[in-house]
């Protein structure tokens, strides 16, 4: 009798945990607000549609941040926000200012083994924090996909892709910081809100 118990209690331990588990997942993937129209912006950048990239768009008049690569690939960084769960998500616009077809290079993704199984990304990207001597890379969801845009491929020739990437927030009296991503020059940004 107290095995069967034992072997009751154990399970229903064991769901409870997987429960916690699952629920930390989900809120660490999305705070709400803001953060979950950031994944919805990157989708309907691909497809061509929606109102999300103009907005992009226009803030690009101005970026915080420009950023040159290799082959002609332009990095513009349109906004650096901070969110009330402890994320900053950081937006923009990747150009291809080339005058061909430009396949982006698999270094964005960097180098960590558990990104590398999750295809093209920009999971190589890092802020630094200088005075708190901290490095911030580009969170993951519980199954281990950075918290950024995937999927790039090529852009075409004068072509742009509108992107993001959410990190963990520095603390609030940093409002500085620098972006850093494999194949581009290191930028410095500041963070809003």
């Amino acid at each position: 009798m107290s095995i069967r118990f034992t072997s009751t209690a154990r399970r229903g331990t064991v769901a409870l945990a997987v429960a916690a588990g699952l629920a930390l997942g989900v809120a660490g993937c999305g705070s709400g607000g803001d953060d979950n129209k950031k994944p919805d912006t990157t989708a309907s950048a691909s497809k061509s549609s929606g109102s999300d990239p103009s907005a992009q768009e226009g803030q690009s008049e101005t970026p915080l941040a420009e950023l040159r690569g290799t082959d002609g690939l332009l990095l513009q960084i349109t906004s650096a926000d901070r969110d009330s769960g402890g994320f900053v998500t950081v937006n923009g616009v990747l150009k291809n200012d080339g005058d061909k077809l430009l396949v982006i290079p698999s270094a964005l993704r960097g180098d960590e083994t558990e990104i590398l199984q999750h295809g093209t990304s920009l999971g190589g990207a890092t802020l630094v924090d200088s005075k708190g001597k901290k490095r911030y890379y580009v969170l993951r969801d519980t199954d281990g996909r950075p918290l950024t845009t995937t999927g790039l491929t090529t852009i075409k020739a004068g072509g742009t892709v509108a992107v993001f990437m959410q990190f963990p927030a520095p603390p609030s009296t940093t409002t500085e910081v620098s972006f850093e991503l494999p194949t581009f020059p290191v930028g410095t940004i500041k963070i809003s809100g």
